[in-house]
């Protein structure tokens, strides 16, 4: 073996082999989803010597090429005196070298937006190239598995993030001879076999666990549950009104904020495709003039896509007209980029010397166009509602459902309400400045994709400048109003600045600002999401009776709060129980084995952190697969190559794979229905989510369910969101069969709680309630 070290003083690496102090050879662990270490020791052999300095790459290897461990010195030799020879002192130099990956550690992430949507290996070459571009080849990097969403938290160590990006994809990553490589967990396979004549029995400790469990509970975060609505009458004063529930997301957040400071765009943030070199920043402003007269030629994208889930309010910016133009501004498409593919965005077109700002829908121009005036500064807002928060379920793995066909990763469908507003600004009126914007567009869009590109700009020939741009995530609340005998509109939520109505505030209240208070008898509804905990409880029905003996149940139940991938949902705690309670056996599942390089399992060459051992030991009733955790290597003779290997395995059962717990306290809600495992998937109905109010007495209210009631089921209204099913009447209002019926009011402050329900028996109801909150005066 030889051992050189590079210490970047112009001289290349050097030979260090003849130093290697024999007492203490070289030794090199491996660790699943952690940098590999190296632990070596040097005495000087001349007056030559160069002590290895912090930051010296350190290269282990084979002399047919193979390299055993490729990394970096974290920190200056450790130096131990061993007394005094012909020459002077001698010094016995003490080195610890952390594999290739280490160096990005010294590195802080940029601040960047979650990635959406991205595959796992995506996103860790992602944040690679935003360390270090071309430190690592990137090369062997597998996309492996879709990741809903990731949070790139700066705070982090990118090792932190490749670890937990791995957990979440039950991958494994590792650096090697400036490569970073991963993979799904086994990608690499080796058999450890008792007939081997290589095989060693008294190397092998095998380690049962008692593993089996059949009643699971996963603990998640907090979801959206309830599908609130509450109703409101303005009366010309009032400014305020409380909201029934508190919302699901209950404060904005900013997750973009781009002031365009710099020179060039950030490329964590955009993708620039400019053949024409029409695009620049300057002045804190991005700056287009011209294009190609190509629809789709000159574009600036958003680096992530646009989750189209929950309340969003996409400001495209302050944008200032400099001649007739042909564009797309705030562009969402699901697919390619080009007008005909864009779900929604502005559209440019000349008119003159001026130009005009349209709706664009699906491809299609929609609504009035709003023709600019010069010198004035046109702020350009998208804003979208969806009762659905999340547009896709969490994945969870398992051994025999691992990367590619996890547990759930389903895709959610939703309709989804776009608001495309225009705030036009006069900087010679200041009052223009709190004017309201106008609505180019506001309507549904049914069954509405659920990720799409952001392309801030689509030029053909455009000509403007654009001051900021930001992504808010809003709250999720939808607020609409209408005067009597007239059709409802969006009212605007946020800052006055922004051209918006009304607010709501952290308190839980809605806020009109008071040049727009609702005129009296105006009807208002709020729709949101309510909260609660994320829970879910499964049971395994033919293992329970399978282990039914005696005075034992057969129940082997957990209770488990998983923190990474974190269940988002109760459904996403479903698919996570099925995921843990697969493959959950009593019987051998974890151990060690040693034996020297030469012998390695299944005639390997070398053997790494999370590839598969397949254990065929019939003497030692060992017959599973198990993944390889830890891999010790101590050099026993430098110049035969020989080192012994120390191999750490286990299976998901002894420490899972692809989770992650946290002992967090939390409380649970009192009752927790368990389902078998058979009923995930086919247990509920389809929530009331268009379920509304349709008139207001002060007697009684009219109710349109928005869908037709289940063949030989219904609907069941309650007083309380308590008690649901047949056998409990004591909040009950009532049972009714027809889409439209009418229920008692009985104050000016009433709730209603539905669900529906079916025929089969025990009858299936919705997952969710449906909230209607009343709350205006009895006349």
């Amino acid at each position: 073996m030889k051992l050189l070290i590079d210490n970047f003083d112009g001289s290349g690496p050097r030979d260090y082999t003849p130093t290697i102090d024999g007492t203490r050879l070289p030794r090199v662990v491996r660790k699943l989803n952690q940098p590999a270490e190296l632990q070596v020791s040097l005495v000087a052999d001349g007056p030559d010597f160069v002590v290895p300095r912090n930051g010296a790459r350190v290269t282990l290897g084979r002399t047919n090429g193979q390299d055993v461990f490729t990394g970096y010195l974290m920190q200056a030799p450790v130096f131990e005196y061993l007394g005094w020879a012909e020459r002077g002192p001698v010094y016995r130099y003490n080195l610890v070298a952390l594999s290739d990956e280490a160096i990005l550690d010294r590195k802080r992430l940029p601040d960047r937006s979650p990635f959406v949507d991205r595959s796992a290996g995506n996103a860790l070459r992602q944040m690679t190239t935003d360390l270090l571009p071309g430190v690592l080849d990137t090369l062997a990097v597998q996309d492996v598995d879709t990741l809903a969403s990731y949070v790139p938290d700066p705070q982090k160590k990118w090792t932190d993030h490749a670890a937990q990006i791995a957990l979440e994809a039950r991958a494994s990553y590792r650096t090697s001879s400036g490569s970073l490589i991963f993979a799904p967990l086994g990608a690499a396979s080796y058999t450890l076999n008792e007939t081997d004549p290589n095989f060693s029995p008294d190397g092998l400790l095998i380690e049962p666990v008692n593993g089996l469990v059949n009643d699971v509970t996963v603990v998640g975060g907090v979801e959206p549950q309830a599908y609130v609505k509450d109703y409101f009458v303005g009366d010309n004063l009032t400014l305020r009104f409380y909201l029934s529930q508190t919302p699901f997301v209950k404060t904005s957040r900013t997750l973009v904020d781009e002031e365009y400071l710099g020179s060039a765009l950030d490329p964590t943030r955009w993708s620039l495709t400019d053949p024409g070199n029409a695009v620049s920043v300057s002045a804190g402003q991005l700056q287009v003039a011209g294009g190609t007269g190509s629809d789709g030629a000159t574009t600036v994208v958003f680096a992530e896509l646009v989750e189209l889930g929950g309340a969003f309010v996409l400001q495209h910016g302050t944008v200032t007209f400099a001649g007739p133009s042909s564009a797309v501004l705030g562009g969402l498409y699901p697919g390619g980029i080009s007008i005909a593919g864009c779900l929604a965005g502005f559209q440019i077109t000349p008119n003159r010397s001026q130009c005009n700002i349209q709706a664009l829908i699906n491809g299609a121009a929609a609504g009035t166009p709003l023709v600019t005036v010069s010198g004035h500064e046109y702020a350009l807002t998208t804003r979208f509602y969806t009762s659905e928060v999340f547009r896709r379920q969490q994945t969870f793995h398992s051994p025999s459902h691992p990367a590619g066909s996890g547990f759930g990763g389903a895709a959610i469908t939703a309709d989804v309400r776009f608001v495309l507003e225009v705030h036009d600004i006069d900087p010679n009126n200041p009052a223009s400045l709190i004017a309201p914007s106008t609505v180019l567009y506001d309507n549904v869009l049914s069954a509405a994709p659920g990720f799409c590109t952001y392309a801030l700009v689509n030029a053909a020939n455009l000509n403007c400048t654009v001051a900021f741009t930001r992504i808010i995530q809003a709250v999720d609340a939808e607020v609409q109003s209408a005067l009597p005998n007239e059709a409802y509109s969006t009212r605007l939520v946020g800052a006055l600045s922004d051209g918006a109505e009304c607010t709501l505030l952290s308190s839980g209240e809605l806020e009109f600002f008071t040049s727009y208070v609702p005129g009296s008898g105006e009807a208002i509804v709020v729709r949101y999401r309510g909260q609660g905990r994320t829970v879910a409880r499964v049971t395994n029905p033919a293992s329970i009776a399978a282990q039914q003996n005696g005075n034992d149940d057969g129940i082997r139940s957990v209770l488990r709060h998983v923190q990474t991938p974190e269940p988002r949902t109760a459904a996403d705690c479903e698919n996570a129980a099925l995921a843990l309670m697969d493959g959950a056996i009593d019987g051998p599942a974890a151990g060690e084995y040693d034996t020297w390089s030469d012998y390695l399992p299944g005639n390997a060459q070398d053997i790494f952190p999370g590839d598969a051992l397949q254990l065929n030991v019939p003497s030692r009733q060992a017959n599973f697969t198990a993944i390889v955790r830890q891999v010790e290597i101590d050099v026993r003779d430098l110049a035969g190559e020989h080192s012994n290997y120390k191999i750490q395995f286990a299976d998901d059962v002894a420490a899972p794979l692809a989770f992650d717990f946290t002992a967090t306290a939390v409380k649970l809600p009192v009752n927790i229905l368990p389902i078998s495992t058979a009923q995930i998937g086919n247990l509920y109905l389809p929530d009331l989510e268009a379920a509304e109010l349709t008139l207001t007495s002060s007697t009684s209210v009219n109710i349109d369910t928005g869908t037709a009631a289940p063949i030989g089921g219904g609907f069941e209204v309650r007083w309380s969101d308590t008690g649901w099913g047949p056998g409990n009447d004591r909040n009950l209002i009532g049972r009714f069969n027809t889409q439209t019926f009418t229920l008692p009011r009985l104050s000016r402050v009433q709730n209603y709680y539905l669900r529906q329900y079916d025929a089969s028996s025990p009858a299936k109801y919705s997952r969710y309630t449906t909230a209607l909150h009343v709350d205006s005066p009895l006349t």
